[in-house]
């Protein structure tokens, strides 16, 4: 019997993040306060995974990269390049739908300090590794940041040292999908300049580029 694509609602795993997830069901009992699921079109031909949903993001929401900043990069350069449809209003209703792609994370539920330990990392990789499975070999992933990078590596049964995180690298370990890197689409890297819109757009664009090229 496969695993689940996603945790319980009330998935007990991970003592930490149980506690802090209870805090804001008290707090916020209004919000979503439960691991988030992965948010896909039905045919996914590109995997986006991130970090871990963020407090007042997806944790909130319900739905990856939905009501933060980041969720307003991510959408939008996926609308451009034709990985979404719709516009995008930070909230799960507003009718944006994606088109060849899924979202997920790293971490399903939100950590403290948006900073989940190595064990918690661990704890939620057999849901990255079913949903990989799942869609098959033929997909292309892109990781935002070192963590989603290093997981999937991982749920790739791949050796991290043989495939260095690097903003747009790209890695082909035999036998499985391409991984393109992007630093982290957040305020932060965007706010400092780590990450620019032409860069992340950049990604984006070999990522299309190499989805057109397989499928002719």
């Amino acid at each position: 019997m496969s695993l689940p694509l996603n945790p319980p609602r009330d998935c007990p795993a991970c003592p930490r993040l149980v506690e802090f997830r209870q805090m804001h069901r008290a707090r916020n009992p209004e919000w979503h306060n439960a691991p988030v699921p992965t948010f896909s079109a039905p045919a996914p031909r590109l995997l986006v995974v991130g970090l871990a949903p963020g407090l007042k993001g997806a944790n909130k929401t319900g739905r990856p990269f939905t009501g933060d900043y980041a969720g307003d990069l991510l959408y939008e350069t996926m609308v451009d390049f034709g990985f979404a449809r719709g516009t995008y209003q930070a909230r799960p209703d507003d009718g944006l739908t994606l088109v060849d792609a899924a979202i997920t994370n790293a971490v399903r539920c939100v950590p403290p300090e948006n900073k989940p330990t190595g064990a918690e990392i661990r704890t939620c990789l057999p849901y990255l590794e079913e949903t990989i499975a799942r869609l098959g070999g033929g997909i292309v992933i892109l990781a935002l940041g070192r963590i989603a990078h290093d997981a999937t590596l991982t749920a790739l049964k791949q050796r991290k040292s043989a495939f260095p995180f690097g903003h747009a690298a790209r890695h082909a370990p035999e036998g499985t999908p391409v991984l393109f890197d992007s630093y982290h689409c957040s305020r932060y890297n965007t706010n400092t300049g780590r990450l620019t819109r032409d860069m992340f757009r950049a990604v984006f664009s070999a990522i299309r580029d190499e989805i057109d090229a397989a499928a002719r």
